[in-house]
């Protein structure tokens, strides 16, 4: 018997699953990861955390099958993408990692945006201009804090700064690469012009190699923390978004993957670069035959998890959060679709798609006195729903019609949400059982970079029992209804968005300036 580990590391958790060769799984485990915030934007992780938490997970999973370290053909990696970590000429961190969730380049990206030269960019890199970018993060950080720029040799990401640990070399996979902003998806290659733009060279960059490239020689110290071989393969992978959509089979045009964990996203695989002229989507390399195009939303369940924190009463939010939310869910089925009229704008963390705005913060719309408790949770649940069901309808315009959606996620653990995605999008949705499509997508990839596998289709054979969800037709037609009202008052309060953003810094600071 042969094994492999699928490894996804997020941004607030790294799993790790152990799947023998016909992809069952054998052990999991995971770690949580902090991450640092603070009101000017600020999205961080540690990277030594990072670290242990990777070789933990690992560990843990491996050891949950007698004999299994001695027998692991490979240990693969999904990771979130579009961070940035600095190094120095030793390979040392002189920041901490900053996340793609990390907001403070905004004012650097709107500045950006209006100049000639996004829009040759962004054709050439399918990367929209956002805070979210790699190379925005850069530009930002060449004013903000030169001083740290200076010292900066190296460039590296969650993936590269991993696989330099564990091997001592510095290279990241394609798509990866794809998604900093600095990567001609037509060259296939660092863009020289985006690099430039972003203060630094292409050697302080990892090399770009395949995601089914395998390194070997394990760090001895590393091999012993992990209790592997030192020859171990490591196969690089993919980004989160791209293996997710590979563990739910999801690599043709004809089949959309909808991802819900902390955030959210909509995504297909398709045979060939494909660029939205209004820059609503990213398009970013899979491999050398694949390219992914979707849009990435900010808020997924960290706005439900925040709803059931805040509008559950003391009572409620002392037990604990299986009952809470048990009684958040009973809630929400005693009041009907629609929520009585009341809209909810889920942008409490900015938005990257549909919206692209880094200052859009989130609102309750139409509340009146008659709304209850009920109301407004079905209501953010449904917000949530709807902001996905326009990237959803922007994917759907620049593609085409799907003849399938999947969905996976954090999100099939609730009952109420596997219903009401359907009914908000008005299409059928298949929802495999198993959670962990990244480390799923991971684990194929590696497959196939041994050879076990021809090709990523074979993840077909794998995904596992499934369950279908159809629209219910007096849900449906209250939700398409609502759709057009949720979109329109949308634009009209995205121009008030940064004036409230800096109105709400501003109030900080002076609160801040009291306590002192």
């Amino acid at each position: 018997m042969s094994y492999i580990v699928g490894v996804d590391v997020g941004t607030t958790s790294t799993k790790a699953v152990l799947y023998d060769e016909h992809a069952r799984i054998l052990g999991q485990a995971s770690r949580y990861s902090q991450l640092f915030r603070d009101s000017t934007g600020m999205a961080e992780l540690d990277p030594e955390q990072l670290v242990e938490n990777v070789v933990a997970v690992i560990r843990e999973a491996v050891a949950q099958v007698d004999g299994a370290a001695q027998q692991v053909a490979a240990v693969a990696f999904s990771s979130a993408n579009q961070s940035v970590l600095l190094l120095d000429q030793n390979h040392q961190t002189i920041s901490r990692v900053i996340t793609w969730a990390d907001t403070r380049a905004a004012a650097v990206a709107d500045s950006f945006r209006q100049s000639l030269s996004a829009e040759s960019l962004y054709m050439r890199t399918g990367t929209p201009i956002h805070p979210m970018s790699p190379l925005i993060k850069l530009m930002w950080l060449q004013q903000a804090h030169p001083d740290v720029m200076t010292k900066t040799r190296y460039v590296a990401d969650i993936k590269s700064y991993l696989f330099y640990r564990f091997f001592g070399c510095f290279k990241v996979d394609i798509s990866v690469a794809s998604g900093t902003g600095m990567f001609n998806i037509n060259q296939r290659d660092w863009d020289a012009d985006a690099v430039k733009r972003a203060g630094i060279t292409i050697d302080q960059l990892p090399t770009i190699v395949n995601g089914t490239e395998q390194e070997r020689k394990l760090r001895p110290a590393v091999a012993q923390a992990l209790g592997l071989p030192a020859t171990t393969p490591f196969v690089y992978g993919a980004f989160d978004g791209a293996t997710a959509n590979l563990g739910v089979g999801a690599l043709h045009e004809n089949t959309i993957a909808i991802t819900i964990g902390t955030s959210a996203a909509v995504r297909v695989v398709t045979d060939h670069p494909v660029i939205d002229p209004q820059q609503r989507l990213f398009c970013y390399a899979l491999d050398k035959y694949h390219w992914v195009i979707g849009g990435p939303l900010n808020n997924g369940g960290d706005v439900y998890q925040w709803a059931v924190n805040q509008l559950l009463d003391g009572h409620m939010t002392a037990q604990n959060r299986e009952q809470r939310y048990a009684r958040a869910n009973q809630l929400i089925t005693s009041t009907p679709a629609g929520a009585h009229g009341l809209l909810f704008y889920p942008f409490l963390g900015g938005e990257r798609a549909p919206l692209w705005d880094a200052d859009a913060r989130g609102s309750f719309y139409g509340l009146s006195e008659l709304h209850t408790r009920a109301d407004m949770l079905r209501a953010v649940l449904e917000g949530i729903n709807m902001n996905i069901a326009s990237v959803y309808q922007l994917v759907v315009d620049l593609v085409g019609k799907p003849k399938k959606v999947t969905a996976t996620g954090g999100f099939a653990r609730s009952s109420i949400w596997r219903q009401m995605l359907p009914d908000i999008l008005d299409v059928d949705v298949e929802i495999p059982n198993s959670f962990e499509s990244g480390c799923l997508g991971a684990a194929v990839m590696a497959m196939q970079s041994l050879g076990m596998v021809d090709d990523l289709t074979a993840v077909e054979d794998f995904i596992g029992e499934k369950r279908y969800y159809a629209p219910r037709p007096t849900q449906a037609d209250v939700y398409q209804r609502i759709l057009p009202i949720f979109t329109q008052l949308e634009s009209i309060m995205q121009p008030g968005f940064k004036m409230l953003t800096e109105l709400q810094g501003q109030l900080a600071d002076a609160a801040n300036d009291e306590g002192h």
